[in-house]
């Protein structure tokens, strides 16, 4: 299958992680914004439907090639159900079910030491002990970041099951698509994982929901940003990298999402920033740089 081709220089090897966790960071506070306008399985079927069209247009006016069968194509569907619907849905089905947003993103936040387990047993990739070591070290620096968010709540066994399954969502995701969909084109592609997504999405809407919208000039600019920089650039970033590297060593990136998500809600929406915080975001740092550095 043909793909989108990129070189492959210092410059890119530097600016897309960078680019990647701002972009994947910036989602959670445009969810934020967008929240109080619209349900949270409304507002995720709102992004992927917006973007699944998006894509299509680039891709038919671009005339970017389709997958070659049936199976390609079935390929591509399961990680657009396990990255983009499976993820956010339990995500944000969690939050709404009460789990607390510290909580959540700490679970979520393990994602790097399960996707390093996977690739070692699945994909037969040589995770180094340094790597480990930075996974480890990366954990509690995401720990530290979200301590001072994570709240006792009475949450139910069912919520912390949704959190679990974005979880399972992302690792398995990353996984896969590793393994069964390295070549895909990024327009065609992406337009099938979220046309799958964007179904999904509208079954759960429709049922829990009612698909009730409170249009708003905050709605359509969250919803806007969320399918154009989260659901097209970033998942496109995401795949990139994947392609070029160690699934292991790209899951490392995840550790610093909660750090950066914590630095933006404090710029943009006014969110506390302890101090404890910021010593997780540098230890994280540091986590990260042992477990990606070749």
């Amino acid at each position: 299958m043909n793909t989108v081709a990129l070189p492959v220089t210092r410059t890119a090897a530097v600016t897309l992680p960078f680019l990647f966790i701002v972009m994947w960071s910036s989602g959670y506070v445009a969810g934020k914004i967008g929240l109080p306008y619209a349900g949270p399985f409304t507002l995720i079927f709102i992004r992927f439907f917006s973007a699944a069209w998006i894509l299509l247009m680039i891709a038919l006016a671009l005339r970017a090639p389709w997958p070659k069968s049936w199976k390609e194509a079935g390929h591509i569907a399961v990680v657009g159900a396990l990255i983009q619907a499976l993820q956010f849905s339990g995500l944000y089905g969690g939050l709404s079910l009460g789990v607390s947003a510290g909580v959540s993103a700490l679970i979520v936040g393990t994602m790097p030491i399960f996707t390093a387990l996977g690739a070692a047993l699945f994909l037969k990739e040589n995770v180094s002990s340094r790597q480990w070591g930075g996974l480890a070290v990366g954990l509690l620096g995401v720990a530290m970041v979200v301590s001072n968010k994570i709240a006792v709540h009475e949450a139910s066994a069912a919520a912390y099951l949704c959190v679990a399954l974005a979880l399972i969502g992302v690792t398995a995701g990353t996984l896969y698509q590793k393994k069964f969909c390295s070549s895909m084109d990024l327009r065609t592609g992406g337009f099938i994982q979220l046309s799958v997504a964007s179904l999904i999405a509208f079954v759960l809407a429709l049922r829990y929901e009612g698909l009730q919208v409170d249009w708003s000039l905050p709605l359509i600019l969250s919803s806007g940003w969320l399918s154009v920089v989260n659901s097209i650039g970033a998942v496109s970033l995401l795949f990139i990298m994947v392609r070029r590297g160690e699934a292991s060593r790209v899951a490392g990136l995840f550790y610093l999402i909660p750090a950066v998500t914590a630095l933006m809600g404090f710029l943009v929406l006014r969110e506390t920033l302890s101090a404890t915080a910021v010593a997780g975001f540098l230890v994280t740092a540091s986590g990260v740089y042992l477990a990606t550095k070749k």
